[in-house]
């Protein structure tokens, strides 16, 4: 390494924390150009959520950083000790091994570690058998491997490959069945598993939540919390976003734009600098209008060449500012009002199923009313799927009684349609094969609600992203009105502009909906019901997904925030300490004057730690209010176009804003350390 953190030619200087940096990258494919001129810091403690459209270039992008594609031009510059480790979508089933075993290859290097020591002790026991000395270097390395063996966790690799696999969904049966009894999400389960067991110092992960339940969801979360490394994530579930990215880096119109800040203060900002942009376009246009009348006036003048010519070479040379189209953002999908049905819409009576020996249901009744929006939730194997495929029709069940309600039309949306779309026809001609004649008028307009305009409803069913089929298999089935709507996971493969767009249609939707999804934001946006699933039992709340949680919370469910752990910390101490109305017989005994005393000094003592802690909160508090206001002001002003085309400046920020996140990221760990010592604190005193 250069002095003073340069690379060896001495370009690009970096801080000490640095694991990762873009500069200049560019790519494209064929005619198209995907991303240009992307420059990006990634320092340790990194959480940055990386968005944008569908076929925008996210993942190529994250497949450059990750070493595995080569840039057009540019450069990525990454320290040698660095570690990277990347979640793909594309999973392959490998070999026919189970679960546990292709978990613990990421152990790899303690099994190496393990066979030397054993290599070396068998060498030792040699020696000693045949009277020799050990010769010092056998014991000094048969040290070394043990002091990184025992180092690295391996003498609980066994324990932790059966922790993460739990916390993902494998229970201890799953974790002994082979790869190739599972389904393409369970395997990107492993793939996970296999990332978090590693341990790399940058995580790159491409819609890690995409295949994960609720309950996998909350538990990785937390593990992301314990992740002292960086972490840059495409997701399009915005509640993980909100929860968990500190930085937002968009690719839009083939540049990347850094936000600081989470989730929602991306949204502001970016509303912000859209204004601004709008204004200095239009800035930009008169001034190419004028220039464009000023050349075509004096064009054929001599006089005025030189003039001419050099107007001709200023637009020649003219960035021009680009503003992202905003229609598709403002687009709102109506779903056609459908025929009103009866008020009982589905009844499920006595319903009995299993598969093979494994018994799901014993006899459950479920019912589903007019106007209801249910939300089945519970963990992956619980049933939930089987519920909604027999609620669908689709799924035939062993015994019971399955009844649609008068005037009932019901339509099922499920990941696998995407597989049933004809790769041969274009857009328009796969929406058009399921349209009756008097549908034709309309197919472009109900194309355009899904997001496909102008050429975009010629493209070959082929070269559509995953969220551009699924958008598609959306537009078919929901071309003509239903009253029922059952959807299995309906944004997945959706990128976050599809799923806000969705969301407002099924919330303004007057029909019924039965649905299962990952995604919290849109589940508590559309749901008016949710029905957990657990153990073949149902159990209805009346309400939202957040007053769900809430209620689950009091009945001893943690869901993965801070505010949870403490109040079900708070709510299991309230339940061990006995109640004032308990019975005298079950008081404590009272206690002697000197006991009496020295509780009193324990109070004081208590009290004068609490007042210090207090204190110290409230600092921490203003100095990660001033933190953050920095943050936000060297945001903006790398959010200005001026500044952000003038690279040395752009280095100088992005090193400050290090610098500074650094600063607000152990403010924040001091925080917590104090807020959770005044938890402890006031427990104490209750």
């Amino acid at each position: 390494m250069a002095p003073n953190g340069a690379t060896p030619d001495g370009a690009l200087p970096y801080s000490p924390a640095m694991l990762l940096r873009l500069d200049g990258v560019a790519r494209s494919l064929g005619v198209r150009t995907l991303f240009r001129d992307v420059s990006l810091l990634v320092n340790r403690g990194d959480r940055i959520g990386l968005v944008g459209a569908n076929g925008a270039g996210k993942t190529t992008l994250l497949k450059i950083a990750a070493g595995e594609d080569p840039p057009d031009s540019g450069r990525v510059i990454q320290p040698r000790s660095v570690r990277i480790g990347m979640l793909r979508q594309e999973i392959d089933p490998g070999r026919d091994i189970s679960v546990h075993e292709e978990a613990a290859t990421a152990l790899a290097e303690l099994d190496r570690l393990e066979a030397e020591m054993r290599k070396h002790e068998a060498s030792m026991e040699r020696a000693g058998h045949e009277g020799r000395e050990v010769p010092a270097e056998v014991a000094e390395a048969w040290d070394r491997a043990r002091i990184a063996f025992e180092f690295g966790g391996g003498f609980e690799r066994e324990a932790r490959v059966d922790r993460v696999l739990e916390g993902l969904g494998f229970d201890g049966e799953r974790r002994e069945r082979p790869l190739s009894s599972f389904s393409g999400g369970w395997l990107m389960r492993v793939e996970l598993a296999k990332l978090l067991l590693a341990s790399p110092d940058l995580l790159l992960l491409d819609e890690p939540t995409n295949h994960l339940d609720l309950p996998s969801i909350q538990w990785f979360e937390e593990t992301l919390d314990e992740f002292g490394g960086a972490v840059v994530m495409i997701s399009h579930d915005r509640t993980f976003l909100r929860r968990k990215a500190t930085r937002i880096a968009e690719l839009e119109n083939a540049r990347l734009t850094i936000y600081e800040g989470g989730y929602d203060r991306y949204l502001s900002l970016k509303a912000e600098r859209r204004e601004l942009l709008l204004a200095q376009q239009s800035n930009q246009q008169r001034e190419i209008a004028e220039t464009e009348r000023f050349i075509e006036r004096f064009r054929y003048k001599s006089s005025k060449a030189r003039q001419v010519q050099s107007r001709v070479k200023k637009l020649e040379k003219m960035e021009r500012i680009e503003v992202a189209d905003e229609q598709k953002r403002a687009m709102r999908l109506r779903i056609p009002a459908p025929e009103r049905s009866g008020e009982a819409v589905l009844r499920l009576d006595a319903i009995r199923k299993s598969f093979g020996e494994t018994e799901v249901y014993d006899g459950v009744d479920f019912l589903v009313r007019r106007g209801e929006r249910i939300a089945l939730v519970g963990p992956n194997g619980a049933g939930k799927s089987t519920l909604l495929r027999i609620a669908a029709g689709v799924l035939p069940f062993d015994s019971g009684t399955r009844e649609l309600g008068h005037r009932v039309k019901a339509a099922f949306y499920a990941q696998h349609q995407l597989e049933e779309l004809d790769a041969s026809r274009s857009v328009f001609e796969e929406l058009e094969s399921v349209a009756r004649y008097d549908d034709h008028s309309r197919l472009r307009g109900h194309l355009g609600a899904f997001l496909f305009s102008g050429d975009d409803i010629q493209k070959k069913v082929s070269v559509l992203s995953g969220g551009e089929k699924a958008r598609l298999a959306l537009a078919k089935m929901l071309l003509r009105p239903s009253n029922f709507l059952v959807l299995d996971e309906p944004t997945n493969h959706l990128d976050v502009v599809a799923c806000e767009v969705l969301e407002g249609a099924l919330r303004d939707y007057e029909g019924t909906l039965i649905f299962i999804s990952h995604d919290r934001t849109l589940i508590d946006g559309v749901a008016t019901k949710v029905v957990e699933v657990k153990a073949g039992k149902l159990d209805e709340f009346l309400g939202t997904y957040t007053e769900w949680a809430d209620r689950s919370l009091d009945d001893g469910l943690a869901d993965g925030t801070p505010e949870a752990a403490a109040k079900s910390a708070a709510k299991a101490k309230m339940e061990a300490t006995p109640s004032a109305a308990a019975p005298l017989a079950e008081a404590k005994p009272k206690l002697s004057k000197a006991e009496r005393v020295a509780a009193r000094e324990r109070e004081k003592e208590i009290a004068r730690r609490l007042s210090r802690a207090r204190k110290k909160l409230t600092a921490l508090e203003s100095q990660i209010a001033e933190g953050e206001g920095r943050l936000e002001e060297i945001g903006h002003r790398l959010g200005d176009p001026a500044v952000y085309r003038d690279g040395d400046a752009v280095r100088t920020l992005e090193a400050e804003r290090s610098e500074q996140s650094d600063t607000v990221a152990e403010l924040y760990r001091d925080w917590e350390r104090v807020a959770a010592e005044i938890e402890a604190l006031e427990q104490a005193s209750a």
